[in-house]
């Protein structure tokens, strides 16, 4: 099994750490990000790994080579300017020719177990989905009295994409040479009823988009890497 990684985001939210490196090198609890993915897919048994890369992306390279230090095999996909999370997966493609793959953003964090994604057969793809946790504060009333507040709370009964992804054979003809996939490749499938969503109600699953994303996580260091070391099947 294959895996292609969006690891050439600019990440200008989390400027100044990614003045000199990109956004897949930004530490959290002692590594950067994409050593966390990668280290994860290889314990679900993902083997070769495409990074789809951009600016600053030999910085990747130096550290990681061949990928032979993380016990996988390492491509680099480098888009000479950048062609969307759609355009990223095309390219990737001639690197893992028609076979089916996992897909996913570069900036999560999660332990869920991608094998689950395969398991609905019969699809083009799937998206695993993580329970909805609100950027606001919520209120808890009881009629007019309130009874409590609650700071990101998790909405059980709404989900969300949680970046990680799972293309069939088929799925080549989606993928745009240009384009995003939120907004071509997975809104086309649903329309088709070709696209699957496995939830994850239990799975550790943590993003970091911004300054303030990778000072809470490396607050939770040690909470992070006991939950990323091993695999959630729920």
């Amino acid at each position: 099994m294959k895996a292609a990684i969006l690891a050439g985001g600019m990440g200008k939210r989390l400027r100044p750490l990614t003045l000199d490196r990109p956004k897949a090198m930004v530490e959290i609890a002692g590594r950067p990000i994409v050593e966390w993915q990668v280290r994860w897919l290889a314990a679900a048994g993902v083997k070769e790994i495409v990074l789809c890369v951009g600016v600053l992306w030999e910085k990747i390279k130096e550290r990681y080579g061949d990928g032979t230090s993380l016990g996988v095999k390492l491509h680099y996909s480098v888009e000479g300017e950048p062609m969307g999370t759609g355009g990223a997966f095309h390219k990737a493609l001639d690197y893992i020719k028609g076979e089916p793959f996992f897909g996913m953003n570069g900036d999560v964090m999660t332990n869920l177990n991608p094998m689950r994604l395969r398991e609905e057969t019969g699809k083009v793809g799937a998206l695993a989905l993580i329970p909805f946790r609100s950027p606001y504060g919520i209120v808890v009333t009881d009629g007019p009295v309130i009874e409590s507040f609650k700071e990101k709370a998790v909405l059980s009964d709404v989900w969300m994409s949680a970046g990680v992804y799972y293309f069939s054979e088929k799925a080549r003809k989606y993928l745009p040479e240009r384009g995003d996939v939120e907004q071509t490749t997975f809104p086309q499938l649903a329309g088709e009823r070709g696209l699957a969503g496995v939830k994850f109600p239990k799975a550790f699953w943590r993003t970091a988009d911004t300054v303030k994303d990778v000072e809470e996580a490396n607050k939770e260091g040690a909470t992070i890497a006991k939950a990323l070391g091993s695999l959630a099947d729920a």
